[in-house]
């Protein structure tokens, strides 16, 4: 008996070993044929897809296959008036265009299981369409990671106001993008994962970050940090495999 539980033991996942977790999301995927390199990462990294892309649809699918969790990354209309993009969501739309706008996004992106914002220092500190957005994502049974593109961010409160299940962005990775830089924003990582227990960060499909990214995330390992999808870190557990019949609707 005791060897059957040592053999047991033994042949647990390594996952339950370690102490805290950290969600990598990889944004702003699907414009340009050098994003293909994400999925050379591994299955555990969270791809944020922008919506009506020339290759969003493809990275979208090849990342579900082969095993990384796929957002919609929405585009939200920013303070400084930069170009937003197709799918573009901003303070003068009506409730209805609004919403429609965000359907047509997120049927853009298959397999997509979650959304967070790109962009959106304006938007996200409107309440009516944070509200607006949180009941469109509900009604797709998708969840919601705040960016954290500005400190008065409402889109937290609505979500939870909404019953949306939530993450917030703790780090963003690659502002930086030298060596030094990613270096440092990697060791801050993994300092606060140890504080927090579970944190996450955000990184760019920049050929400097997926090689950063290719070289160190075994250092988490070492760390006793796991590297999950975005859904292990929710307060709430939700259905992150979109079925196949779901996923075909919205191509």
């Amino acid at each position: 008996m005791r060897y059957f539980l040592l053999l047991l033991f033994l042949l647990l996942p390594s996952a339950s070993v370690f102490a805290s977790k950290i969600a990598i999301i990889i944004d702003d995927i699907g414009y340009r044929q050098s994003d293909k390199a994400v999925l050379s990462l591994p299955a555990n990294i969270t791809l944020s897809i922008l919506p009506h892309t020339p290759l969003g649809k493809s990275l979208a699918s090849e990342g579900y296959r082969q095993g990384n969790e796929i957002l919609v990354h929405l585009p939200m209309q920013a303070l400084n008036g930069k170009a937003i993009g197709p799918g573009a969501l901003t303070n003068v739309m009506e409730e209805a265009e609004l919403k429609a706008q965000l359907r047509d996004s997120i049927a853009s992106v298959p397999y997509a299981s979650g959304a967070n914002n790109h962009m959106g220092s304006l938007l996200t500190q409107l309440d009516a369409q944070m509200r607006w957005v949180m009941e469109s994502l509900q009604q797709h049974n998708i969840y919601f990671i705040d960016s954290m593109t500005t400190k008065y961010t409402r889109a937290g409160t609505m979500a939870e106001t909404i019953g949306i299940p939530l993450l917030r962005r703790e780090i963003f990775l690659d502002n930086d993008r030298s060596q030094a830089g990613l270096e440092k924003q990697f060791r801050h990582a993994i300092s606060l994962a140890h504080e927090k227990q579970s944190i996450v960060v955000i990184a760019h499909p920049y050929p400097e970050t997926i090689n950063f990214l290719t070289e160190n995330l075994h250092r988490l390992a070492n760390e006793e940090i796991e590297l999950v999808h975005t859904s292990q870190l929710l307060p709430q557990r939700v259905n992150t495999r979109v079925s196949a019949n779901e996923a075909l609707l919205q191509d």
